[in-house]
């Protein structure tokens, strides 16, 4: 993969500040940390908001959407124990911050997002910056296209008050899904679900706060 943006100490110097924010912050998986170190996040941002990008906080995006802390989205990340060959399902591409995480540990990443002016954004942003691995689909993140295929790995980014048959059915044999369960409004919980040979293995996790999914795509004004 061929990656194509202007790298510069300054910009060097804030994602290794933010790397070691994470790793102090609990965060171990090397691999996730050097992803992060790797991906220029103010590419994600407007540039009139630079100095934001490499804190760690979540910032809006548009559409009443933001892009994630930086330290959920390793976090989340980290729970997958993406392996190079997998094939992931993102639900909610937003800016494409996270698509681009994932498409440095992974084999082929598709994200869906049901607002067309963010999905044309981010897939413009991702192949001006070389990912080639990352397909980015405007539709529904609860109504996947057959043709899409199954997945190792399922993220969901967007809070879901359970989560959908629809999804769960797309797993492969041992495959993982993480997704922000809960009530729309206030406080949900971050669920990891593994597929077994004999149904799912759900654990709860940590409670979190993100702006919720919703089925269908967003009507076009």
């Amino acid at each position: 993969m061929a990656y194509k943006y202007i790298d510069n100490y300054r910009e060097k110097g804030a994602r290794k500040r933010l790397v070691d924010i994470l790793h102090k912050k609990g965060i171990q998986d090397e691999q996730v940390l050097l992803a992060i170190g790797k991906v220029p996040r103010h590419y994600f941002f407007d540039e009139t908001f630079w100095k934001q990008a490499y804190s760690d906080i979540a910032f809006p995006i548009g559409e009443w959407q933001t892009i994630s802390q930086p330290y959920t989205v390793a976090y989340q990340t980290e729970l997958l124990h993406i392996r190079k060959g997998d094939k992931v399902l993102e639900i909610g591409t937003g800016s494409g911050y996270q698509a681009a995480i994932l498409s440095r540990l992974c084999r082929q990443v598709l994200t869906i997002e049901r607002y067309r002016t963010l999905a044309d954004s981010a897939r413009a942003r991702l192949e001006k910056l070389g990912y080639d691995n990352i397909e980015v689909m405007f539709g529904d993140g609860f109504d996947i296209p057959a043709g899409a295929g199954d997945f190792d790995r399922i993220i969901v980014t967007a809070a879901m008050e359970q989560i959908p048959e629809s999804l769960l059915g797309r797993l492969k044999p041992g495959g993982v899904l993480i997704a922000p369960v809960g009530p729309h409004q206030g406080t949900q919980t971050l669920v990891r679900v593994t597929k077994t040979d004999s149904g799912f293995d759900s654990k709860d996790l940590v409670d979190v706060r993100f702006v919720p999914a919703l089925p269908g795509i967003a009507r076009e004004l």
